[in-house]
């Protein structure tokens, strides 16, 4: 079985994302929104709502959802799927803290 090694790379502190917030890195032609909760849980995105490639960094971040700031639509943090009667889902990549460094994995 070829199983290929999760590549854990910095996108830098804890503190580089606001609050309710996210900051964008690019990975290739590809953009993943880092998120930020109000108790500072953090989780990636790609950048593009499903429904209309709307940039979801720009959204609303709440209760472990991020609203799409072009047609609010909803969408899981932490699955990447919308939610309610919408349909899509956009790709979710694993994130974690070591300390205060934010870890995305690629």
């Amino acid at each position: 079985m070829n199983v290929q090694a999760q590549q854990w790379i910095s996108v830098g502190e804890l503190s580089d994302i606001p609050r309710q917030g996210a900051r964008c890195v690019k990975n290739g032609d590809m953009t993943i929104a880092i998120f930020r909760t109000s108790d500072d849980r953090v989780f990636a995105l790609e950048d593009k709502c499903p429904h209309k490639n709307g940039p979801l960094s720009n959204g609303i971040v709440h209760d472990g959802c991020v609203t799409c700031p072009l047609h609010n639509w909803v969408i899981s943090l932490e699955t990447g799927e919308a939610q309610g009667a919408d349909d899509g889902q956009t790709a979710s990549f694993p994130v974690k803290l070591d300390g205060q460094t934010v870890l995305l994995g690629l």
